[in-house]
């Protein structure tokens, strides 16, 4: 048979129809009962195909052209795949298949109306190609093969069909089934299958589309939802041209149990968008996106959400037939005169299933700023090297000499000697031409893309670093320049001029004991946190909500509160700095939601990370020369001539001055726990000088929502100050856990600058009057049953520090990821 419609198809068809087109089917027929939505289609099984080509004696040709490849030769792959190509696209349609196309066409077309309520005659229909190697669990193929949108009337849709069967040989396919010793890589046109499906356009030219993962593509952690979307039709999310997307992320835990669960939103460069054309020529167009909605995020929340619990159904769904797999990669489009959201296409993600199917349990990670012959460069020294930023796709460093290639066509034949193994290639994006190429790179950089891109997918599933979304890369970077290419350092991906010297450590996680105190995370960072969930840890013991403020935030939480007063009042002009906020703040109703909205996301991140652990975060403790240095803050902030003993910590939190501001952390820290239901999420008090200070500020935390014990809720003081050793008894009946902080504590027991170069060999942590000041706050917490735990360096750096902590019966022990892994180590050999 011919032509399948969808109803008719499961996943058990894809030896006739192909891997994409028998997932289509299997959502159709299982999911739409569930509420998803799948526009119709019909499929050119791989029967028709094989017609096709013994109707017009191809097949010997072909196979003929394939076995005298020689792959090592680009030029040799390219003229082979276009001779191939020509073959298909030059050969007749048989009389009877065309038929039977075009009468299901109009079948198709005739389920769907004109604006008078006609029935359409020739709808707008996407072409894909769909192959019997396509979209499996161990192969994705992704990208591999052509897709055609809006495609009208009977003479484009047979037009589209054979170039779908020409894309069977793109110079991509060929070489990939080649690369990864595909059983058909060499045999018959016959043996090797390919099937079309014709579906229904959705009207995401007026609308938006784009692309989720039920996993986390560049640490591989399963507990969320990750989605690119943009304006107009898919392809350019896909491509990674011209545009970077808005990215979200959802926690499929708290999704799963009814929360809004939604940890993240990233407003991207929307700045064009694929629509149709009107030009008889050209069946798509790109055209600008408007100013206004260049700075909206695309998608509401009552889209994500819906989005996310579609991809639950699936993934449930799916799981069943990928051994249990739960990652896969969806597209979807939301139709802009229906306003209704669809999916369009499902298969499963790669990578990570095969890294989980090896059984792979090493840690590796990378490190920027030294290696193992003992080169170093400070942090001063590597922000003076860096010269571009962009998207980091996976945790690998990569240093080699930059080739600027724009456009692979424009470089003819001498391509192939202008491009050596390890080359770093630069360019404005790829697309699957580029594969052969790609495979060789040491990195890859491009202008444009996002998570989902083109560039990203294949470089994940060829292991090799890349930085996407750059923005100017091809022309910041010379070709022959040597760059170090670092994704080890969080969401964002740097490339730094020169060799920088780093390092790459394994260590079998199987082969480590357990340690004898249990170990915690200090962690500052949102975007590391999911590459960090599968160490050996306890939860998170330290996270500080500086970071977040100062690298995602920016602005003073005064000055956003500032700005929304002067705007609500419909003041004409504006300051200078008001202007830079509502730039920071596109895409959020006000400078308050802003705020809240990006700190509850930093929060939710790390929580999501280790969940169901505890996350102990502290509430903000920037000095006022700190504070100043945030957008707007030199209007807010006291000049002290001593900041790191003057208005920090608690004394903010009830000052009238500062109490409004302290008052959007508590409702940022409510949100993250009450409305994303993450509940393992404890709030700590940074430098609390007085037992009326604690007091007060519980009180100001009263009033905001976050009360002690209610929903939960447990409150841990930093215990950083002597006084809160020598008060330790009646602090003790205040809160419910104690956190030493060994750095604050030294210096003000030993009287001590900790950043004072001169008084440096003074400042030890293992000084006795310190060691006293640490037994007796774990003692006395002990005596009150009140958890104690330790977050600093020192037990790392320092072996018997950290036997004299176990000793003294400490109960956590907090450390930054990259000490936890040789403090298990050097806590085996005590």
């Amino acid at each position: 048979m011919w032509c399948q419609w969808l109803k008719h198809l499961s996943l058990q068809d894809t030896s006739t129809v192909g891997g994409k087109c028998s997932s289509l089917g299997e959502m159709y027929n299982q999911l739409t009962p569930q509420g998803i939505r799948v526009p119709n289609a019909f499929v050119l099984t791989t029967d028709a195909y094989r017609e096709f080509i013994l109707h017009n004696d191809l097949e010997a040709k072909i196979s003929q052209i394939l076995q005298n490849i020689d792959y090592q030769n680009i030029i040799s792959l390219k003229r082979s795949g276009l001779k191939i190509r020509n073959l298909i696209l030059n050969a007749e349609f048989p009389h009877d298949l065309r038929k039977n196309v075009i009468n299901n066409y109009h079948q198709l077309s005739n389920q769907y109306n004109e604006p008078d309520g006609t029935p359409q005659e020739n709808t707008d229909v996407a072409v894909r190609s769909s192959s019997t190697a396509e979209d499996q669990a161990d192969c994705s193929f992704a990208g591999q093969y052509d897709t055609f949108l809006n495609v009208r009337g009977e003479f484009q849709l047979i037009e589209s069909i054979k170039a779908c069967y020409a894309s069977l040989y793109n110079n991509r396919a060929i070489s990939y089934r080649h690369d990864i010793n595909y059983s058909s890589a060499q045999s018959s046109a016959q043996s090797l299958g390919i099937a079309v499906v014709i579906q229904k356009m959705v009207r995401s030219d007026i609308g938006k589309s784009g692309v989720m993962f039920t996993i986390d593509t560049e640490s591989g952690f399963e507990d969320v939802i990750v989605i690119n979307s943009s304006f107009g039709l898919c392809e350019l999310i896909v491509q990674g041209s011209a545009i970077k997307p808005d990215e979200y992320i959802i926690n499929k835990r708290k999704l799963d149990e009814g929360f809004n669960s939604i940890i993240d939103k990233k407003m991207g460069d929307k700045r064009k968008k694929m629509v149709y054309s009107d030009n008889p020529s050209e069946k798509t167009r790109i055209v600008p996106v408007e100013l206004t909605l260049q700075h909206q995020f695309c998608l509401t929340d009552e889209n994500i959400l819906e989005l996310g619990r579609w991809a639950l159904i699936v993934a449930k769904h799916y799981s069943q037939f990928y051994n249990g797999q739960e990652a896969f990669d969806i597209e979807f489009a939301f139709d802009g005169l229906e306003r209704k959201m669809y999916l369009v296409q499902v298969r499963p993600e790669t990578v990570h299933f095969q890294n989980k199917n090896k059984h792979n349990q090493k840690f590796i990670e990378y490190s920027i700023g030294n290696d193992s012959d003992n080169q170093e460069i400070s942090k001063e020294e590597l922000k003076k090297h860096c010269i571009l930023s962009g998207i980091s796709v996976g945790n690998q460093i990569t240093s080699g000499k930059v080739r600027i290639i724009m456009n692979l066509d424009d470089r003819g034949d001498n391509i192939s000697f202008e491009f050596n193994d390890g080359d770093i290639l630069v360019t404005t994006s790829t697309d699957p031409d580029w594969e052969p190429l790609m495979k060789r790179a040491g990195a890859i950089i491009t202008d444009y893309g996002g998570r989902t891109s083109h560039a990203s997918i294949v470089s994940r599933e060829l292991g090799v670093t890349c930085v996407v979304g750059c923005g100017n890369a091809t022309d910041i970077l010379k070709s022959q320049q040597v760059v170090t290419v670092s994704c080890a350092e969080g969401d964002v991906g740097f490339v730094y001029n020169g060799d920088i010297p780093f390092t790459k450590t394994e260590t079998d996680l199987s082969q480590l004991p357990p340690p004898p105190v249990p170990l915690m995370m200090n962690l500052a960072s949102p975007e590391i946190a999911f590459r960090f969930a599968n160490l050996p840890h306890q939860g998170v013991g330290l996270a500080r909500e500086e970071f977040i403020i100062n690298n995602f935030i920016k602005a003073h939480p005064l000055a956003l509160l500032a700005y929304d007063r002067e705007r609500s009042e419909d003041q004409k002009s504006y300051s200078e700095v008001n202007e830079k906020i509502a730039t920071l703040i596109c895409g959020y109703p006000s400078g308050r939601q802003y705020y809240i909205d990006k700190l509850s996301f930093g929060i939710a991140r790390i929580a999501t990370g280790v969940y169901p652990h505890p996350v102990i975060v502290r509430f903000s403790d920037f000095k006022s020369n700190e504070y100043a240095n945030l957008l707007g803050g030199h209007a807010y902030e006291p000049n002290e001539e001593n900041p790191m003993l003057g208005w920090r910590g608690c004394s903010r939190y009830y000052s009238e001055k500062f109490k409004e501001a302290f008052g959007l952390e508590c409702l940022a820290i409510k949100k993250a726990r009450e409305e994303l239901g993450l509940d393992n999420i404890i709030v700590m008090l940074p430098f609390c000088r007085t037992l009326e200070e604690c007091r007060n500020v519980q009180v100001v935390m009263d009033e905001y929502g976050l009360k002690r014990g209610q929903n939960g809720l447990k409150i841990y003081l930093m215990c950083e100050i002597p006084a809160n050793v020598i008060l330790a008894d009646k602090f003790c009946q205040m809160v419910d856990g104690f956190s030493i902080g060994s750095n604050d504590l030294t210096q003000l027991t030993l009287g001590v600058d900790r950043d004072s170069e001169l008084l440096s060999n003074t400042f030890n942590e293992k000084n006795e009057a310190v060691l006293i000041m640490i037994s007796d706050a774990i003692r006395i917490c002990k005596k009150h049953g009140v958890k104690i735990g330790i977050c600093g360096q020192a037990p790392s750096d320092h072996p018997d520090f950290a036997q004299f902590l176990i000793e003294q019966g400490i109960d956590t022990i907090s450390l930054t990821p990259d000490s936890i892994i040789p403090t298990i180590k050097r806590l085996s050999q005590l």
